[in-house]
């Protein structure tokens, strides 16, 4: 999670956080289905406005670092070094996110997300949400010179590549092969590739 520098917003991100654990506890105790949004606030001891206040959703506390791995991934557009090519700026935070998200003490999780239709409905709604954030990064920075088009799909390849990576054998090695097809994809539609031989800026 992004630090928060203010006393008020360390509160507010430690009760998020206290809110996020005692829920995860909970659903991998019992199961997701079992457990409702006033157990969760109840053992978190937080009312339960102060829990929707954090959390739109059931749903949502199972991916509390939603909203940090969306703006990871824009941020390895709008802070990358002076020149440093796109694609592997994201290849780089993909293995990252990859690494973390297949550490041994996530296969719990994914699995409870596997085993529940409204937890993948949720993830599929997600990924769709950081593929059009990442989108506007990649159009929005003048030096890529990439049409809204161009951007949504690379960015699109960029979030199926994680997803594909998490339930890979071997992922690193995956998200390496699926990154080669997404550097000649973004090559192809750089406008002046074949003029100036920069496809890869």
């Amino acid at each position: 999670m992004t630090v928060p520098t203010g006393r008020r917003e360390r509160k507010k991100a430690a009760t998020r956080q206290k809110i996020a654990d005692a829920a995860l506890r909970l659903f991998l105790e019992r199961g997701y289905d079992a457990v409702g949004i006033r157990d969760v606030a109840a053992e978190a001891d937080v009312a339960v406005t102060t829990l929707f206040s954090h959390f739109a959703s059931k749903e949502a506390l199972v991916f509390e670092q939603d909203e940090d791995f969306e703006q990871r991934l824009t941020r390895a557009v709008t802070d990358r070094a002076p020149h440093e090519p796109l694609i592997p700026a994201l290849r780089r935070e993909i293995q990252a996110l990859v690494r973390h998200c297949t550490a041994d003490s996530a296969a719990p999780i994914w699995r409870m997300i596997d085993a529940s239709p409204a937890l993948r409905d949720y993830e599929e709604s997600m990924r769709l949400r950081h593929a059009e954030s990442l989108a506007t990064a990649i159009a929005a920075d003048p030096g890529l010179s990439r049409t809204p088009t161009a951007s949504r799909a690379i960015a699109r390849f960029v979030i199926d590549a994680y997803s594909l990576a998490r339930a890979a054998a071997d992922p690193k090695a995956t998200v390496d092969e699926i990154f080669q097809m997404i550097e000649a994809a973004w090559e192809v539609t750089c406008p002046s590739a074949h003029a100036t031989g920069r496809a890869g800026s």
